[in-house]
């Protein structure tokens, strides 16, 4: 079997199935219980200092 049908038929099957995979635990890392403190915090980055600038020591965080 030459060369590219054996990795043509690798990537139909197994790599198919390993980015599925990956891809659902992705979705399942991005929407877990947890996360949502981490994303909310990351969202209001924009918003922190509209009065103001940081200050240094803020700034570093």
């Amino acid at each position: 079997m030459e060369t590219y049908s054996l990795l043509r038929q690798f990537a139909d099957s197994w790599m198919l199935l390993a980015l599925f995979v990956f891809f659902a635990g992705v979705i399942l890392w991005v929407f877990r219980p947890g996360a949502k403190k981490t994303y909310d915090d990351t969202a209001d980055i924009p918003f922190r200092h509209e009065d103001k600038p940081a200050e240094d020591k803020e700034a570093r965080k």
